[in-house]
């Protein structure tokens, strides 16, 4: 283990990923709401050791009690309506939710319209929109991070 770290330590250094100062961090629930999994597919790179969320803070949890952000993918289906709001109501406030993806925002969903309930914002206040189809691990990047510094996060 000792060696995976090292040799992790070395390549975040010559590839020179930044570690930013701050020492605030947040926790973020993915709630994928009827997506082509293309956006997941991003948001596990940005994730993984490439990327790597967690040098600035940010982490994936799998409960929505923990969570500081709610990261919502794909077009609101109508059997995934309930599900979101339910797992909104269980986050603590204050509650920042975030769309990542053109479906998540409502632009260019291919699908019916009897099987949506709409874009995200139609159900849920949105405070992030990472636009993108889907959108590059280092857009999403970009889009959660100006959270850390905003004021009404605890």
């Amino acid at each position: 283990m000792y060696l995976l770290l090292r040799d992790l330590y070395r390549t975040r250094r010559e590839v020179g990923l930044r570690r930013p100062p701050r020492p605030s961090s947040l926790a973020v629930r993915h709630v994928d709401a009827g997506s082509c999994n293309g956006c997941e597919h991003e948001l596990t790179a940005a994730a993984g050791p490439h990327y790597d969320l967690s040098r600035f803070g940010l982490s994936i949890t799998a409960s929505p009690r923990h969570a500081d952000v709610l990261l919502i993918t794909g077009p609101v289906t109508v059997h995934m309506r309930t599900a979101l709001l339910r797992a909104y109501e269980a986050m603590p406030e204050p509650r920042i939710v975030a769309a990542l993806g053109n479906c998540a925002l409502g632009l260019g969903v291919i699908a019916s319209a009897d099987s949506l309930a709409g874009p995200v914002e139609d159900l849920l206040p949105v405070s992030v929109r990472i636009a993108g189809c889907p959108p590059t691990p280092q857009q999403i990047i970009d889009g959660l991070e100006p959270l850390l510094n905003a004021s009404t996060v605890r």
